[in-house]
C-alpha cells in the first residue's frame, strides 16, 4: 500500500509541475509572440497585451473545467452518493 501512496504522491506533483508551467509559460510565450507582432505592425503594447491577457484567462478557465470534472468524478465515486439529475429520492 506505502508504493501505491508514493505513486500518487509522486503523480500529484507531476501534475502540479505540468500546470504551473502551463500557467506561466503559456501566456508569456503567446506575450512575446504579440510583441513581436506589435514590432511588426508598429503598435507596440496592444497585440503583446492582448495575447497575455487572452492565453492567461483562458488557461484559468481550462484549469477550472478540468478541475469541476475531476471533483464531480470524485463525488460520484463516494459511497451513497445520488446521481443530482435523478431528483430527489422519493420516501413512501
Amino acid at each position: 500500500m506505502e508504493h501505491r501512496a508514493r505513486r500518487e504522491l509522486n503523480n500529484g506533483f507531476g501534475d502540479a509541475m505540468s500546470r504551473a508551467i502551463e500557467l506561466s509559460l503559456t501566456p508569456a510565450i503567446m506575450g512575446f509572440l504579440g510583441s513581436l507582432l506589435d514590432r511588426w505592425l508598429g503598435t507596440w503594447p496592444v497585440f503583446a497585451i492582448a495575447l497575455f491577457v487572452f492565453t492567461l484567462l483562458y488557461v484559468i478557465w481550462k484549469m477550472f473545467v478540468q478541475y469541476d470534472q475531476a471533483m464531480r468524478a470524485h463525488e460520484a465515486q463516494l459511497p451513497g452518493r445520488r446521481d443530482p439529475e435523478q431528483g430527489p429520492e422519493v420516501t413512501p
